[in-house]
This record gives C-alpha cells, structure tokens and sequence, in this order.
C-alpha cells in the first residue's frame, strides 16, 4: 500500500521581521542579505512554540484533507527545535486537535520533514496506517546566537504540515542520507548540572555553520539526491511538474538548478520572506504552491532536503 497527500497547511508567526530590522543591531545591510542569501523578510515568535505552530499547520491540512482528526492513525512530526524533550512536538498536536492515535517526534535538521515522510511510509506499506499527518516545525529563533549575523539573517519560524491516505501509486520513489559528524553543522545542548560531567570548553547552545562546507555539501546532495530519485522512479527531470527544495539559500539552488539543467520556472522558492525554516521549509513551501493552485491531480513533484547531521533526502510525489 502507498499514500497520497490530500491536504497540506501551513503556519508562522505575524511578526516579521525585515532585513532593516537586523541591519539595526548587526553589522549587515538588506543588501548583503538578499545578494549572498535570498531573504528580505522572515517571520519570527514572541510568544508561540514550535508545537504551537504545528497545531495550527495541522489543523489547516485537515481541513484542506476534509479528514477529522479522530480518524488519524499516525503522527509525524519533524522538530530540532521543540521547547520539550516531553511532551513531543507531535504528542503536543494529537492531544489539541482531538486525535487519538500513536504520535512521535523524528529529528534530521532540515531534511527531517522528508524523513517523517518516508517514516510514514513505512506504516502505509506495512497496512497498519490508512491516515497519517506528517508535520515539519521549528522555533529556530530559539537556537540562534542573535549576534551572530552569518546565521541570524538565514532563518525563519513556522511549521508546514501534510494529510497522507492510502493510495496505490503517490508515492513513487525515496532516498535518504546521512554523513555523521558536527564539523560542519551542529547545535549543542547544554550538558546539565551533574558534578560528575566535565567537558574542557563547553559550547554555547546555538547553531553553528561552516558557511562554505555547508554550501558544496548542499549542492551536492542535492544533485546527487534528485538523480537516485529519477533513476528509481524511471523518470527524466523534464517529467517533472514542480521541484520544491528545502529553501536554505538562493545561491544553492540556483548552482543546483543549472547542475541538474532544470527549467528555473519549475523550482519553487518562497525563501525571500520565510528565510530558512529547516524541518519547515519543505511543507511551507508544498502549501503555498498547493494552494495557490499550481499543483493539479497527476503532476509530478519532487521534494529535496539537505541539512545539519549532516543529512539529505529526497522523494517524487504523484499529486
């Protein structure tokens, strides 16, 4: 058995924050952000969670789906930044919208919505799920070192999230990878208050990016990634309706976009005014696409994600 996704939602926060607001406290301009970035706006929390905002994704999707909550038999939830080890993000979700079925917590930075997704999968196959909602959110906010100008302009808040049900063929190929270290990406936490641990230094609990390791990391996952997915699914990059990647840097996407010699109107990117979501980014991006009626029944979509782990993923959709 496979799924389709018949409803996605979406959610951030109202408060935006521009790159003039930045450019007021550290040393960067709108300018620099836009040119070696891609974002002008980015939303970002005073108050809501990230479990806050996968509720409200949540609860756009089903709509959309016009399923209720109480026939759900699966939640996927994709966080690094939830605001508990316990309850998890996706625990958090079950409980407020009246669902009544398992519900956990997956972590692969930003390629971690495809890793729920394909967790998801896993269910479909076996029989043992025929509805599932699979969600990405992030308070990446909480974890950035605000005076830090090489990663506070990257990121935004918010949380996407889709409504899978069982089908014959939506789901028709996958890949996942991971590459195991922390010298390019990583996000301590604290180490607690045993009089037992001793660490010589001990880092501050905030996102830390090689920028330039980061940059051919991404772009060769990706290529690599998209390539696996098209020779699974015997399919040519031309079958392709939409290519949705994970919305980390515009310059990323575009070496990836004349690496794989794909047509520019065929990517989607809504990084200008969400900045990098991380586990968010990918279904943010689905949503708004869906629901400004792009997408139609029988296009092909291919989602990418690559990220801190270091990981990477990608999967095509039959819409």
């Amino acid at each position: 058995m496979n799924f389709k996704i018949t409803g996605t939602g979406s959610y951030a926060p109202t408060n935006t924050v521009s790159n003039d607001d930045l450019a007021k406290f550290l040393d960067t301009s709108d300018e620099w952000i836009t040119q070696r970035v891609g974002v002008r706006t980015r939303r970002v929390s005073t108050g809501e969670t990230a479990a806050d905002f996968a509720v409200k994704a949540a609860q756009n999707a089903l709509e959309m789906s016009g399923i209720d909550a109480k026939d759900l038999d699966l939640i996927v939830a994709a966080s690094l930044s939830s605001d508990f080890a316990c309850p998890t993000v996706a625990g958090t979700v079950q409980a407020k919208i009246g669902a009544n079925c398992p519900a956990f917590d997956v972590n692969s930075a930003c390629s971690g919505f495809l890793f729920a997704l394909d967790t998801a999968a896993g269910f479909f196959a076996r029989g043992t799920a025929k509805k599932a909602l699979v969600i990405g959110a992030e308070r990446i906010s909480k974890i950035l070192d605000w005076t830090d100008r090489s990663t506070a302009v990257i990121f935004g808040d918010g949380a996407g999230a889709a409504v899978l049900e069982a089908s014959e063929d939506g789901y028709l190929a996958s890949t996942l990878y991971t590459q195991g270290g922390d010298d390019v990406i990583r996000i301590p936490n604290t180490h607690g208050t045993s009089p037992y641990f001793k660490l010589e230094t001990e880092d501050t609990p905030y996102i830390y990016m090689n920028g330039q390791e980061t940059f051919k990391f991404a772009v060769n996952v990706m290529c690599r990634d998209v390539n696996i997915v098209l020779d699974k699914a015997n399919l040519k990059i031309d079958d392709i309706k939409y290519f949705v990647p994970h919305q980390a840097n515009m310059r990323i996407l575009r070496f990836a976009e004349k690496k794989l010699k794909i047509a520019p109107d065929k990517i989607y990117a809504n990084l200008e005014h969400t900045g990098n979501t991380s586990a968010a980014s990918v279904p943010m991006a689905l949503d708004e696409l869906n629901r400004t009626g792009n997408l139609k029944k029988g296009d092909l979509v291919l989602l990418s994600a690559f990220g801190g782990g270091l990981s990477s993923a990608a999967c095509i959709l039959r819409w």
